[in-house]
């Protein structure tokens, strides 16, 4: 499926690849991690205290918005998935926290953050569960399907521990 609409294919090279790489994925290491971290940022500013429609459509125009783009710049690079591009990483680490309400919960926000992120970053790289399949659907849908699907791994996962942990009363009110 082609991805590529006609309104991005009228922008800039340096504009694409900067969207894609956040502007910084060529120049750092580890940029998945620089990317995620980037989405948690995002996260904490744009979803912590929203609703669960309002998370649910932000979602769904970052992830429409990433596979565009995403796209757009592995044609550009000439490169299948380029470790470059950390768009994939940013849109979907907020995934990993839907259905959380950071504001409200008893446990402590940054306890959270950090358990999400270190599984996120783990499911992203060693891709179980099958998430490595994602990988070779076309374009920039199998750029951003894979962290999707580790983010949703993420979100279920924290969603289990936190609640085991909650009924243990490891967390006081």
């Amino acid at each position: 499926m082609n991805c590529r609409p006609f309104w991005v294919r009228t922008l800039s090279d340096p504009l694409v690849i900067n969207i894609a790489t956040l502007g910084v994925g060529q120049y750092v290491k580890a940029p998945g991690t620089v990317g995620s971290f980037f989405g948690l940022l995002a996260y904490t500013v744009f979803f912590v205290g929203t609703s669960p429609a309002l998370q649910a459509l932000l979602l769904l125009g970052l992830i429409y918005a990433g596979i565009i783009f995403c796209e757009e710049a592995e044609v550009r690079l000439h490169k299948r998935d380029p470790g470059e591009v950390i768009l994939d990483e940013f849109v979907a680490i907020p995934l990993c926290f839907f259905g959380f309400t950071p504001l409200q919960e008893p446990y402590p926000v940054w306890l959270l953050l950090l358990v999400g992120f270190v599984i996120f970053r783990v499911f992203d790289i060693i891709k179980p569960f099958g998430i490595d399949r994602f990988q070779r659907w076309p374009g920039g849908q199998g750029v951003v399907m894979d962290d999707i699907a580790a983010a949703g791994a993420t979100c279920l996962l924290l969603h289990l521990l936190f609640g085991v942990l909650g009924l243990l009363g490891c967390f006081a009110v």
